[in-house]
């Protein structure tokens, strides 16, 4: 068995060599465990260091003292050794450093590493960053240095002054908009500011084209409405003037018929008048779209045709409902053509009085007082059915003088 010392400086070299790329593997493989924070790897590697270090100095300090007695004792036991100790020793080192270089690279490329979500952020479309409270940043990717370089012209290295800048949210770079959301995180126990900016030109290009398909749209469906009413203003006008052809007609048929009866019995004459009291009925209610507005002056022609002076006590109140009103003018027509027919009245009063349970309006004639009992046919019955459909009542009252009562409760 040869000493190790015994052998030739060429020898002694090319183990020293050895030992030494063994050193420098192991440092290479500790700092990459280190930057992957793997650190129980990292002290792995500086344990397979060590002997193999410590290899190369026994090595260099044989060949420069060789076995004199200044060497240590260390190397003059080491120097002692067999040759093919040394090669199984550091064979047994250069296993070890050799599997921990293969597994450091090896899990490099298998798991999730800090590096391996650095490339992966860096090649993302939007931009990331994050940052403590006090502004230092602590990752920001490529697109986020580039937006940043873009907005201020110089990287930015505090993240509040940043977030500040773009705290509109939305902001225009050179041709693309891009949207910028900030909002707070936690990780490991530590609060911290995390910022993305996501380019959404082709979502905001969309979102003006809907705002002006919407402003169009909304243009389109005024002139729809527009259009539909004027339809609708078109068909009532010509229902209205349909309905005056036919009144119109009617009048005719009547004049002749009144012509034809004369002389007759006075059964006969009063169904013609009830023909005639319905027809004019009928032209007040059909006159035109003015009619609702100048209902009072149609009740004083209607008086003054039929010879009857009409006195107004009281307003309407305006709590009254546009149905409520058209009722209270049909009951005043009604009232002014049983006046003039029935009791040849002269005048009649309206009076009008509000109170705490409704409205009561009354129609009162100076005529004849009716003899029997009042029944409600013809255009009072059609008027106690009108009342009826808004909650209203119809009734009269016959003392000194003739009443037509019409009342509209608070409750219906």
């Amino acid at each position: 068995m040869r000493a190790f010392y015994t052998m030739s400086a060429l020898a002694r070299s090319a183990f020293a060599m050895w030992a030494l790329s063994l050193c420098l593997v192991d440092i290479v493989s500790a700092l990459i465990a280190a930057v992957k924070k793997r650190y129980r790897y990292s002290t792995i590697a500086l344990l397979l260091f060590a002997p193999a270090y410590l290899a190369w100095q026994v090595i260099f300090d044989l060949s420069l003292f060789g076995m004199n007695e200044g060497v240590s004792a260390l190397c003059r036991v080491a120097g002692e050794w067999n040759t093919w100790l040394w090669v199984v020793a550091l064979l047994v080192l250069s296993v070890g450093t050799v599997c921990s270089l293969v597994y450091n690279i090896r899990y490099e490329k298998n798991y999730i590493t800090p590096g391996a979500i650095k490339v992966y952020l860096d090649g993302m479309p939007c931009g990331v960053r994050c940052w403590r409270e006090n502004g230092r940043v602590l990752f920001s990717n490529i697109r986020m240095n580039e937006l940043s370089v873009a907005l201020t012209g110089a990287p930015l290295l505090n993240g509040n002054q940043f977030c500040a800048t773009v705290s509109d949210g939305m902001m225009a770079i050179e041709d693309r908009m891009w949207r910028f959301v900030c909002r707070d995180i936690v990780y490991g126990g530590e609060r911290l500011r995390e910022m993305i900016a996501s380019d959404v030109t082709t979502e905001y290009a969309r979102t003006q084209a809907l705002e002006r398909d919407k402003a169009e749209l909304a243009v389109l469906n005024l002139e729809l409405t527009e259009y539909t009413r004027s339809i609708d203003e078109t068909v009532r006008r010509q229902e209205i003037l349909q309905a005056k052809v036919n009144i119109h007609d009617e009048m005719n048929r009547l004049m002749l018929s009144t012509v034809a009866a004369e002389g007759e019995d006075a059964e006969t004459l009063d169904k013609i008048f009830a023909l005639w009291q319905q027809n004019a009925l009928l032209m007040c209610m059909s006159a035109d779209e003015t009619a609702d507005k100048n209902a009072v002056t149609g009740v004083e022609k209607l008086a003054k045709a039929l010879k009857v002076d009409i006195i107004w006590q009281g307003v309407l109140p305006a709590t009254l409902t546009e149905d409520e009103r058209s009722l209270f003018y049909s009951a005043a027509q009604e009232a002014l053509i049983n006046a003039a027919k029935h009791a040849r009245a002269t005048k009649l009063y309206v009076s009008v009085e509000e109170t705490e349970r409704g409205v009561r309006c009354r129609f009162t004639n100076d005529g004849i007082l009716p003899a029997g009992e009042v029944r409600f046919g013809g255009g009072l019955g059609n008027l106690r059915r009108l009342a009826e459909e808004q909650g209203a009542v119809v009734d009269v009252e016959v003392g000194d003088r003739f009443a037509l009562l019409l009342w509209f409760p608070v409750e219906k």
